[in-house]
């Protein structure tokens, strides 16, 4: 068998392993076009972790070899073969790896024209070499011939030399056209000895190879490697024993691989693995720890597929389970598969030798995982079926309590499971189911429902006892006032259990006669003993409401007698809204005071800006409706109105000192003290320079407009200049004209003066 074919069998008896079907003809041309790459260690194995290696794959293989276009398709084959093959990069053949992506792609037919191509070039490089080859001896024969006859024409006349040439080649072709034989392509090829061509030696008959190995059978003392056989103990020393294996020469391992067996002696047999025919001594090397290996993966192997119960010694504890020891492999036992019911002490298994059943194998890792509960399931399945059978609804039946959880209780009834709901262990509401149960404790439970298909069983507790609303009392009737324990607490109340298994709720609107409503956890809590008043009561629902604030007086009664209108009072500020602020009296009666009510003189935006939650707060009372349970307040008119004041203070034109507070797009706002404020417009805040006043500015400022039923004041820095100058141009127009006037009869009297003068003199 040459190289090739040993590396193709090996190749072979891997992807067995991997229980990949092959074709065997095409694997072999898969292999053969990788050529001497095989024989490479890092050349030999493809690692998927390594995209560089992953790319070169595709541009070699697929894109250059086969001529596939890159796409998305060629990298998603490549990702299916390496899942295909474990995601450890150990034993990932590049050789396997190259097949089954030409099997997932189809691409079987381009090995076929490969072939056929190859065939085709021999064909043609053969008749070419032969030619080639007889051209040759033309060539030589043609010069052999050529030299006698050259030197006997250069004898007789050199003048002739050139004409006796051109003659004894023209024959010499002659010649060597009539003796050039002819090659027969087909029976060149027919003869051809392929063998030879591509592995570099010729043949051996298949007949031979086989008379030669039957030759061989009858021979002792033939080994291989990795080959297992018996061997026995010859001699030993304090470090390695030597083991005959009826060959040429015997083998030697050392003691520490039979540790495990201390009382060895001369003439055991043992079983060894050739692991090398010669080390660097010529020593032949055995193995017994890799043939013991060997042998008991063999061994579980064979478990796992026949489904054969083993045993084995649990060594030690682990996360999540326990290390058992099998044939002298450690196999890994899940603590959920050691026993059908839960396990709460681990440690009571170590050291104990148990019955197993091989469940997983991961020949990758070399990992093998083993089940205990896997056997006392198959023992209780049947049982199972048969327990089923029996059971019918309503049926009473012992149990013992296996597990417990948050949601309910498991009770083992004797080879089957069934389940009681946390809902139906008892008539009372419970946190947890270990308030009613204990582990291992015997108890009867009733049979709700069950599937045979599903193996589900419904049990119950409660049931077995009387409904507690069935023994509720009769006299029991609205209006009655019943005591109790709070046993939970929501947003929405509180439920009170009056008896045992029977609640009752109290609304949180049934809590106070407050009508700010707040959480029940205001009022009470869990654990708390508390009285209440029946309000319904329905026995066929088994529903039951109740109220707390029944119990004292509804303060809306005589609310006509204690806050009559105008009647003035202390409160406080209990919340506040846009438009204004509910004040609480007394608790359960609360009145609404609104936003223009806080104040006379101060333009409130919010009530936020005026008074804080919890604030004490006077208020009289304006209007009140019982119907409706409705109380106006008013805070302002618990003071004087001081605008009646103001009207006599700011007559119209009068003018006042004024400090500008606030200023805005339409003119400012202006404070004249004592809560008082002012509107000037904007065309009323020019100074006597024709600048504008600002904020802060402290001037004089005249009375435009009065309005005591809005608390409207507008007043005008601008007027208090704008009127004096008027007068001084009348004062000063009326000068002028008086002036004039003077003026006019002054020249009159001087030009009759002038005249009498000239009248005088005429005479």
């Amino acid at each position: 068998m040459t190289k090739t074919e040993e590396k193709i069998e090996f190749y072979i008896a891997e992807m067995e392993k991997l229980g990949i079907s092959f074709e065997k003809d095409l694997f072999t041309k898969v292999v053969k076009g990788l050529g001497p790459s095989i024989f490479k260690k890092d050349a030999e194995v493809v690692s998927c972790s390594d995209d560089a290696e992953v790319l070169t794959v595709k541009k070699n293989f697929l894109i250059k070899k086969h001529g596939l276009e890159d796409s998305e398709k060629l990298d998603i084959a490549i990702t299916a073969v390496c899942e295909k093959m474990g995601t450890s990069n150990r034993n990932k053949y590049r050789a396997i790896f190259y097949y089954i992506l030409t099997e997932d792609l189809g691409l079987a037919a381009n090995y076929n024209v490969e072939a056929k191509k190859a065939t085709k070039e021999v064909k043609k490089e053969a008749p070419k070499a032969a030619v080639k080859k007889e051209e040759k001896v033309v060539k030589e024969a043609k010069k052999e011939e050529a030299k006698p006859e050259v030197k006997a024409e250069a004898k007789e006349v050199k003048v002739e030399e050139t004409k006796t040439e051109e003659v004894t080649e023209e024959k010499v072709a002659k010649e060597v056209k009539v003796e050039e034989p002819k090659v027969d392509p087909a029976e060149f090829l027919a003869n051809f000895d392929w063998h030879k061509y591509e592995e570099g030696i010729e043949a051996v008959d298949e007949e031979k190879i086989a008379a030669f190995d039957k030759e061989l059978e009858g021979i002792e003392g033939l080994v291989e490697e990795r080959q297992m056989l018996d061997g026995t103990v010859m001699r030993m020393t304090d470090r390695e024993a030597i083991i005959d294996i009826n060959s040429k020469s015997e083998g030697v391992i050392s003691l520490n691989e039979f540790r495990y067996n201390p009382a060895l002696k001369v003439g055991d047999k043992v079983v060894v693995l050739v692991d090398k025919l010669e080390d660097s001594t010529g020593q032949l090397v055995l193995s017994h720890r890799k043939a013991r290996v060997i042998r008991a993966w063999e061994r579980v192997n064979k478990a796992h597929e026949t489904g054969e119960i083993v045993t084995g010694l649990v060594k030690c504890r682990t996360k999540g389970g326990m290390i058992v020891d099998i044939f002298g492999i450690e196999a890994f036992l899940p603590g959920s598969q050691i026993d059908v019911k839960p396990i709460r002490d681990y440690d009571q298994y170590v050291d104990k030798n148990m019955e197993f059943k091989v469940v997983k194998i991961n020949h990758e890792f070399k990992n093998v995982v083993v089940s205990h509960k896997a056997l006392i399931e198959a023992d209780i399945a049947s049982q199972k079926k048969e327990i089923i059978g029996q059971l019918e609804k309503g049926q009473v039946l012992e149990g013992i309590v296996k597990n417990i959880t948050s949601y309910g209780v498991f009770v083992d009834l004797g080879g089957v499971d069934g389940l009681v709901h946390i809902t139906d262990l008892s008539w009372s509401r419970i946190n947890h189911p270990n308030e009613v149960v204990e582990l291992d404790q015997t108890l009867n439970v009733v049979i709700l429902d069950f599937d045979e298909d599903k193996t589900r069983i419904q049990l119950g507790l409660k049931q077995l006892s009387k409904h507690p609303w069935e023994a509720l009392d009769e006299g029991l009737k609205v209006g009655d006032k019943v005591k109790g324990k709070i046993t939970i607490i929501a947003d929405y109340g509180a439920f009170i259990e009056v008896a045992p298994g029977v609640e009752g709720l109290i609304h949180v609107s049934e809590m106070s006669w407050s009508t700010h409503l707040r959480s029940a956890q205001d009022f009470v809590t869990v654990g708390d003993e508390v009285e209440a008043e029946i309000l319904t009561l329905s026995r066929e629902d088994r529903k039951m409401s109740l109220g707390l604030k029944q119990l004292n007086k509804d303060p809306w009664t005589d609310i006509t007698s204690k806050y009559p209108i105008g009647s003035k009072h202390v409160g406080t500020v209990r919340n506040y809204t846009n438009f204004g602020v509910f004040v609480e009296l007394e608790e359960g009666i609360d009145g609404l005071i609104y936003i223009s009510d806080l104040s006379w003189t101060k333009k409130v935006k919010h009530p936020s800006e005026f008074v804080k939650v919890g604030d004490k707060l006077d208020v009289v009372v304006l209007e009140l409706n019982v119907e409706d349970r409705k109380l106006n307040l008013g805070h302002k008119q618990t003071q004087d109105n001081p605008w009646d004041a103001y009207e006599t203070t700011f007559t119209i034109d009068s003018v006042h000192e004024g400090t500008v507070k606030e200023k805005g797009d339409k003119g400012a706002i202006v404070s004249f003290g004592d809560d008082v404020e002012g509107f000037v417009p904007s065309r009323h805040m020019e100074k006597e320079d024709s600048s504008k006043l600002v904020k802060g500015d402290t001037v004089d400022f005249k009375v435009l407009e009065f309005n005591k039923e809005y608390r409207r004041l507008v007043v005008s820095h601008t007027a208090t200049f704008k009127e004096q100058e008027n007068k001084n141009v009348k004062a000063a127009m009326k000068k002028q004209q008086d002036d004039v006037e003077k003026s006019t009869i002054g020249e009159a009297n001087s030009a009759l003066a002038e005249l009498k003068k000239k009248m005088e003199g005429g005479k």
